[in-house]
């Protein structure tokens, strides 16, 4: 292959995408953010097919609590149409996160419970 310019992908163009995320209402943005951390807790948590492999409750710890400030600080804004499923979520992390834990922490210290409350199941 040759390092000719008909070999390498087009620049982006900064100027159309920014002009996109300009135009994608903040509770989109909030709710695909939340979904992404949600997801990404999940199989830290051991949840996806991989299961143990992909077990690390050190980031879900840290992906949980990122998780439950954002729809904390969030849930006035979105209103609670979008903040209440994200509640629903981040709560059956919580109790997976429990779940996982060889020593599981004492209520009211688990991931993002300082933000939302002792999470009893």
């Amino acid at each position: 292959m040759s390092d000719s310019p008909d070999n390498e992908a087009p620049a982006p163009d900064f100027d159309s995408l920014t002009r996109d995320i300009a135009d994608v209402p903040a509770v989109e943005v909030i709710t695909t953010v939340a979904v992404h951390l949600m997801s990404s807790a999940a199989v830290k948590c051991g949840l996806s097919e991989e299961g143990s492999q992909e077990k690390d409750l050190d980031e879900a710890r840290k992906l949980i609590h990122a998780l439950a400030g954002l729809i904390t600080a969030s849930a006035t804004e979105i209103g609670s149409y979008h903040a209440a499923p994200l509640r629903d979520g981040l709560k059956s992390l919580q109790l997976a996160f429990r779940e996982a834990s060889e020593v599981p922490d004492e209520p009211g210290q688990g991931p993002g419970e300082k933000f939302t409350g002792p999470v009893l199941g």
